[in-house]
């Protein structure tokens, strides 16, 4: 059965990031159960992705999980704040720095968008990317978590691509599922 046309677009657009990340960048991308209620997982030599997810949204949890991965990789400080608020909220001083945390984590994902040659997606993203701060601020504020998708609102400030730092995988404990 033939893939409807916004399906073909959005399969299309996963397989170049994915054989961005994976060719590029030398990270697997494995499609497996992650545990409940997260979408993703990283643990620096590969990315996991819920095998539920529809494929417009594990394409921004793909591109999303490889910003942090690459933060990470190349900041001690940006691996601090992922890690030790992955689960609880930050004190009020340290919100700002997490907000900026994750939006570069989009902002990297933009500039894999274009190095994959995927084009016409920049506002999605920006979309997806507010969905999701979102989603963490209304986490942070009342600890319930929830289907981050009611977050998402077309139309947000476009955001601009950010270089993606140079680094090399490395294994770290992954955060939540593996």
């Amino acid at each position: 059965m033939p893939l409807a046309e916004d399906q073909l677009l959005w399969k299309r657009a996963f397989d170049r990031v994915a054989a961005q990340v994976e060719e590029r960048y030398r990270l697997p991308v494995i499609i497996s159960d992650v545990l409940d209620p997260n979408t993703g997982d990283f643990n620096g030599v590969e990315i996991r992705l819920d095998h539920d997810l529809d494929l417009d949204l594990a394409l921004f949890v793909l591109a999303h999980l490889f910003g942090h991965t690459a933060q990470w990789a190349s900041d001690a400080r940006a691996a601090e704040l992922g890690s030790r608020y992955a689960t609880s909220p930050p004190p009020a001083e340290e919100m700002e720095e997490v907000r900026l945390y994750e939006r570069d984590a989009s902002r990297i994902a933009l500039t894999l968008f274009h190095e994959a040659g995927v084009s016409g997606l920049d506002g999605w993203l920006s979309d997806w990317a507010a969905a999701d701060w979102a989603y963490l601020e209304h986490f942070y504020r009342t600890g319930a978590r929830g289907d981050f998708r009611r977050f998402f609102r077309e139309g947000t400030p476009p955001m601009t691509p950010l270089a993606i730092p140079s680094f090399r995988p490395g294994r770290w404990l992954s955060r939540y599922s593996f």
